[in-house]
């Protein structure tokens, strides 16, 4: 009996069914919330809000308007992303909001666990577990309609379609984190473990250049050309005036460290220096802790990090985890970050710890900065493959 339940519980079909039921849960707790009500303003703010950013961004675009303007009877915020991705919500600007909320959150968690789930050389069981380790922090960014699960999930498709020599398909996972967040340029990397290097650059700038003039379908190209400077411009102001829950703004918390510049180039530095261990290119233990790297330090070096992007690094720590033999020392950082990132912004925490001891110093941040430093330290020194199934 014992044995059917776990053989159950590990069949993927199982696990995305369970997603759904949750999603569908907190779709309809976000639809049914009460809103709360801005001074000037007179647009409420649902518990939706981002979705409705997204989904009003194609509406503005098919208007030939500023996409990066503050639209404060419409939303709550600016919209942050490319104007392909406004493009991409094209369909969800057509549907009623419960149906299209509904359709944006299972796209997010389902290409995740999916993604998860195709891991090589993982047993079901090890799948099992990074799933559950995650699944705390995905419905924290699902309550927040965010497209995070989107960006994790599209990196790690990226490593599986590069496993499966399908290079087209891996190219096109990568650009299209980056038409969603730009730092999904750092997921440019996992190329170099993989042979066809030309040809990867070939797909890559194919699909760059594609996304770039796919607007064109809805404006013209002078407008096209208004909407990216406008949406640098954004992005550098918003660099300049957020520190975000990053490596730079935990240090920031703690000393008058002003420079963020330095930090992102130190965390360039060190994020490039495992690569001169070329020879162990081959070996998937090695490819998948980079993996777990690079989805840990979009986060961690984003100047614009909140509370529901931690899923994509919540994500890294679980391959990172997976991906080798269990250590006591890798145990305490896996508690560490489970209690201080996952559960420190459910209502486990009482508010005034919260606020007056956790996000008063960023602790929410240290356990992903303590395990990307480790990753990296492991990758500089590494030595041996590992065996069989992880």
């Amino acid at each position: 009996m014992l044995k059917k339940l776990v053989t159950l519980l590990v069949h993927p079909l199982t696990g995305a069914g369970l997603l759904m039921l949750i999603t569908i849960i907190i779709t309809a707790q976000n639809l049914f919330l009460q809103p709360n009500t801005f001074v000037n303003s007179s647009k409420l703010d649902t518990h939706y809000n981002n979705y409705l950013i997204f989904k009003q961004s194609f509406v503005h675009l098919t208007a030939n308007k500023d996409l990066y303007l503050e639209y404060r009877n419409e939303q709550m915020d600016y919209y942050k992303y490319s104007p392909t991705f406004s493009l991409f919500m094209a369909p969800f600007s057509l549907l009623p909001d419960w149906s299209g909320l509904l359709i944006w959150n299972l796209l997010n968690c389902l290409l995740l666990f999916f993604a998860l789930w195709n891991l090589p050389s993982m047993s079901d069981k090890t799948r099992l577990f990074m799933f559950g380790f995650i699944i705390i922090e995905l419905i924290t960014s699902l309550q927040n309609s965010q497209s995070n699960g989107l960006i994790a999930g599209l990196i790690v498709f990226a490593l599986i379609f590069l496993e499966r020599k399908q290079m087209l398909l891996a190219s096109l996972a990568i650009v299209l984190t980056i038409y969603i967040k730009i730092f999904g340029l750092v997921s440019l990397a996992l190329f170099l473990f993989y042979p066809d290097k030309l040809k990867a650059v070939f797909y890559t700038l194919g699909w760059i250049l594609i996304m770039a003039i796919l607007p064109l379908l809805v404006v013209p190209w002078y407008q096209l050309v208004y909407l990216y400077q406008s949406w640098i411009d954004l992005i550098q102001y918003d660099h300049s005036i957020s520190w975000g829950l990053s490596f730079a703004g935990w240090l920031h918390s703690w000393i008058p460290f002003q420079s963020k510049n330095v930090i992102l180039v130190f965390g360039i530095v060190l994020f490039c220096l495992p690569f001169i261990k070329s020879k162990f290119f081959n070996e998937l233990k090695f490819r998948l802790l980079y993996l777990a790297s690079i989805l840990i330090w979009i986060v961690i070096f984003n100047h614009k990090a909140e509370s529901p992007t931690y899923i994509i690094a919540i994500t890294g720590v679980a391959i990172w985890f997976a991906s080798q033999k269990i250590k006591a020392g890798n145990i305490v950082l896996m508690v560490f970050a489970f209690i201080f990132t996952v559960l420190s912004p459910t209502d486990l925490f009482p508010d005034s710890i919260r606020e007056n001891f956790i996000n008063r110093y960023d602790l929410n941040v240290l356990p992903c900065i303590l395990i990307w430093l480790n990753i990296t330290f492991d990758l500089m020194f590494y030595k041996q493959e590992i065996p069989g199934k992880l």
